[in-house]
């Protein structure tokens, strides 16, 4: 426990331990901190999907989350001393929290569990996510229940403390909602000072000239190039936000410190392809530059991507081909990836709750658009990892059958597509009702089964081309784990079609109430086999 001045900092920075990974090099196994604890075990989990960061002797890490080292240097940028302040490991805050300890600042990303992600996954096997479990772990640290610090979170999943009983019951003093970089120096400086803090603070739209450029690389290499979306899909909390576009010149200020520390950059927007765009119409010239400028940078042999939409790959595909060129997508059976949004196959819901998605299309346009997408992706070497919504307000079974329809055709292309349950968040919050496991249609749950169909017949080859082939004896792992778990999962997958009928729901309150067995078996017998060979 820190107990001298020099061993103690005043402010504290950090994140939950499944937020200090990169993931074993795949940024998308983040998504694992969403499934619940006991479904995968520990040792296996810690050691496969979400290997720590490094950490230093002072306690510190090599690698931040974007967001954190947002925060860091807009206090710096404010007048807090780098001697007064540290990013700190989860597991080492006794190195760094002490008597002079006045504040913690905590980025997260889905502190109760409430996201689509998470309350999909949690829905299906029961239990408590990773995140929201390390999050409480995190509160609860010995030194922080010591020393007493103010508690500040910030970060994506801010909003669920709004609600002043879960903040409260958390022990949490402060959440910052929205964007961060104006408003952490003064409430910081409060924290520090010991007066009164505001239970809730909405942050300000910041702009583009007053975003801080970070001082320390992050995870994964992970660059923000721009802020916002802007195409006002009703369930989204960043479409709520107005779209800007970073200069290159302070990009490539923040390559220089990821690759200083030996990362590649990762080019983060909710859209990549509109980097400089035209409203929502892609600006071809601006995002090949970008791409170009990175990618020639001295020291660069490889640049990512985080997100970009299908209604952009579809509306320029020339600029998609010219980007991969640039990176060399397909060289040696490479692909390049990112995050992007699929929803539904139904144009009346996309023309009801997210008509901005398909710009510069027509909500009638929206399959189609989507198979273009598909085809020029797979034309030029990029593989999307697709969300899919089940349980949109007004869903119909005609609307599930267009989306059946729509899955089918996608079949052939290499890709994932994840079906996530609607949360009412952003928009639809206090309009709409998250979706329910229990209300589950045979029509949902065979569009949910489908999806899972594509990604386990998918899964083996995209592993086999990227993990199985970087990773070492973890890649030999992930292989093993993923083979026979696809295996047992096709076997769930047939037996809710023939003995079910597609009713997911009653299967599932079978195996809760122990008429039938459909647990984590695989992981058992991995978990068993690990400890047998260790």
């Amino acid at each position: 426990m820190a107990e001298k001045a020099d061993e103690c900092y005043k402010v504290v920075l950090t994140a939950d331990r499944t937020l200090m990974s990169e993931y074993s090099g795949g940024i998308f196994l983040g998504f694992s901190a969403c499934v619940p604890k006991g479904l995968i075990p520990d040792r296996v989990y810690f050691s496969m999907f979400c290997p720590s960061v490094s950490v230093n002797e002072d306690g510190s890490v090599k690698y931040a989350p974007c967001g954190t080292r947002k925060v860091e240097a807009a206090l710096l940028d404010y007048g807090f001393k780098r001697e007064d302040m540290i990013v700190a490991h989860p597991e080492h805050l006794h190195k760094v929290i002490g008597p002079r300890t006045k504040v913690i600042g905590i980025t997260e990303n889905d502190p109760l569990g409430m996201g689509p992600a998470t309350s999909t996954f949690t829905q299906l096997f029961s239990g408590e996510a990773y995140m929201a479990l390390k999050f409480r772990e995190l509160l609860n640290h010995p030194a922080i229940r010591r020393y007493r610090p103010r508690i500040i979170v910030g970060g994506p999943g801010a909003w669920q403390l709004e609600n002043q009983e879960a903040r409260r019951s958390l022990g949490v003093d402060c959440a910052v909602v929205g964007e961060g970089e104006k408003v952490v120096g003064p409430l910081f400086e409060k924290a520090v000072d010991g007066k009164p803090l505001p239970e809730v603070v909405h942050g300000e739209v910041v702009e583009t000239k007053e975003i801080p450029l970070i001082k320390a690389p992050t995870i994964d290499g992970i660059i923000e190039i721009a802020r916002g979306c802007g195409r006002g899909c009703d369930f989204c909390v960043p479409t709520l936000q107005r779209y800007r576009c970073l200069p290159i010149k302070d990009i490539l200020k923040e390559v220089k410190v990821n690759l200083r520390a030996g990362r590649r950059p990762l080019l983060h927007a909710e859209d990549v392809l509109r980097y400089k765009a035209k409203g929502l119409e892609v600006n071809p010239e601006a995002v090949v530059e970008l791409f170009k400028t990175v990618r020639n940078y001295p020291g660069v042999n490889a640049v990512a991507m985080s997100h970009f939409a299908l209604s952009s790959v579809a509306s320029a595909p020339e600029a998609v081909e010219e980007i991969s060129n640039i990176l060399g997508a397909g060289d040696d059976g490479g692909w390049l990836s990112g995050q992007t949004g699929l929803e539904t196959g139904s144009p009346r819901l996309i023309r009801e709750n997210m008509k901005g998605k398909c710009k510069p299309f027509e909500p009638e346009d929206w399959p189609q658009v989507v198979v273009d997408a598909f085809e020029v992706m797979e034309k030029n070497h990029w593989v999307p990892c697709a969300t899919l919504i089940i349980g949109l307000p007004g869903e119909t079974d005609r609307d599930l059958e267009l989306t059946l329809d729509l899955l089918q055709e996608l079949n052939s292309f290499k890709s994932l597509i994840v079906p996530l349950f609607l949360v009412s968040m952003g928009g639809l919050k206090d309009r709409a009702e998250s979706f329910n496991i229990n209300n589950m249609t045979p029509k949902q749950a065979e569009v949910f089964l489908k999806c899972w169909e594509h990604n386990i017949g998918w899964g083996q080859t995209l592993m086999q081309e990227y993990f199985w082939t970087k990773n070492g004896v973890r890649g030999y792992g992930l292989r093993f784990l993923f083979s026979y778990g696809s295996k047992e999962a096709m076997k769930l997958i047939r037996r809710c079609k023939e003995e079910y009928n597609y009713n997911l729901a009653a299967m599932i309150r079978d195996e809760r109430s122990g008429k039938t067995t459909v647990g984590p078996a695989p992981i058992r017998f991995i978990y068993k086999y690990l400890n047998q060979n260790r």
